[in-house]
């Protein structure tokens, strides 16, 4: 599954915990960096991290470490973004030598696998493990030929490439031409049994009162999210339904002003972010998704785990996360009538909003529970390493 570089095999004897870095395209509190914080924390001091942000006002996530974990934040990395020219890839290359697995993330962080291709052998570099969770908005409506191109050369030497999804499998194999044994699909996981609590109703700077109805959701306000569409598909239910959207992001503005145009702003909410979405997610009857792109939405996941219906449209894998009578409720993408209609039939039927959700939670338990996802997680990164750890 994994070739481990020579930089791990001379440190097998060393007593110290072996150095991780991690490069991401942004420390914002988002999925795949709340997942690595995750990891982070189930490893404990069994391993050291350095993180990198290519973005580094983004570190939102850093809030989610626990206390006490070995966690540096290194400010005379090379930075992430530039022209990839032979000085700063070499510069790069050079950075690395200092640890013992190096783990990158997404588009922001692959001129740091470049350079690790390009340098392996001369600075005998530790292996390097690429994740894949999705596409920004300039990748939302296609993938660039060019950067499928330098993705292909780039992880020429990785260990490994991680991906949560079945479609970004596939794009790996097809698309970026990685080797069969060279890609690694693992689901991202939570913690099922914190969201099959009931959360308080108070739990959020909005109170949910009695006879009220919710639709939420968890995303960045951000352009991808289309989160103006999921108000105007709500605007239509009728007025014990409150929609509930947590997050920060660019769009909260956008999100507002249709709102206001909808005639619905009084039954519209912005609380902002959660730390622990296991303290709200509960509170929601319908979770909903209005994405124009995802790969394996955490959000969906941590909804079916609170026994919720998800109304979304069918990116990434969404279709087949949820449970197999939740699969009516997957409409068109990018279509407002088809959500609002989705929206609809659920709010109107309680029972069935009880069956679907049902079914999800308990597909949640048996496939998207996160002790799975960090046995896998673990037995990969041991592998790179070439021991236990």
């Amino acid at each position: 599954m994994t070739k481990g570089g020579g930089k791990a095999k001379g440190k097998k004897a060393s007593a110290a915990p072996p150095k991780v870095l991690h490069c991401h395209s942004t420390f914002s509190a988002g999925g795949k960096e709340l997942r690595s914080v995750d990891l982070m924390n189930a490893f404990g001091s069994r391993l050291s991290h350095a993180v990198i942000s290519g973005e580094p006002e983004e570190m939102g996530a850093r809030a989610a470490i626990a206390k006490g974990q070995p966690v540096s934040f290194p400010s005379d990395f090379p930075p992430l973004s530039g022209l990839p020219s032979p000085s700063r890839l070499q510069k790069i290359a050079k950075a690395l030598t200092q640890y013992d697995l190096v783990l990158t993330y997404n588009w922001g962080a692959m001129d740091v696998v470049m350079a690790h291709t390009a340098f392996s052998r001369a600075f005998e570099l530790p292996p390097l493990i690429h994740h894949e969770d999705g596409f920004n908005e300039d990748e939302a409506d296609g993938l660039k030929t060019s950067r499928n191109w330098y993705r292909r050369i780039a992880l020429g030497k990785s260990s490994g490439l991680v991906v949560p999804s079945r479609k970004l499998e596939d794009i790996a194999l097809e698309v970026w031409d990685q080797p069969r044994d060279h890609v690694i699909r693992i689901p991202n996981g939570i913690d099922t049994l914190a969201f099959a609590k009931t959360p308080r109703a108070d739990s959020l700077r909005v109170v949910k009162r009695k006879g009220e109805r919710w639709v939420g959701t968890l995303a960045g306000l951000r352009p991808v999210k289309q989160l103006t569409m999921l108000v105007e598909a709500f605007a239509g239910l009728p007025e014990e339904w409150q929609l509930v959207i947590l997050g920060e992001g660019p769009d909260k503005e956008a999100i507002q002003h249709a709102a206001v145009r909808a005639e619905i702003n009084h039954r519209v909410h912005l609380p902002g972010k959660v730390s622990n979405p296991a303290s709200a997610v509960g509170l929601f009857d319908i979770f909903a998704l209005s994405s124009k792109s995802e790969q394996f939405p955490l959000s969906v996941v941590e909804a079916m785990a609170a026994g919720l219906p998800v109304a979304a449209p069918d990116v990434g894998d969404v279709r087949t996360m949820v449970a197999e009578l939740n699969a009516p409720m997957i409409c068109a993408p990018n279509d407002v009538g088809e959500l609002a209609g989705t929206l609809r039939t659920l709010a109107q039927d309680a029972d069935l909003r009880r069956k679907i959700g049902d079914a999800n939670r308990k597909k949640a338990i048996t496939q998207f529970d996160r002790a799975r996802m960090i046995e896998r997680y673990q037995e990969l990164y041991s592998s790179a390493l070439g021991r236990d750890f």
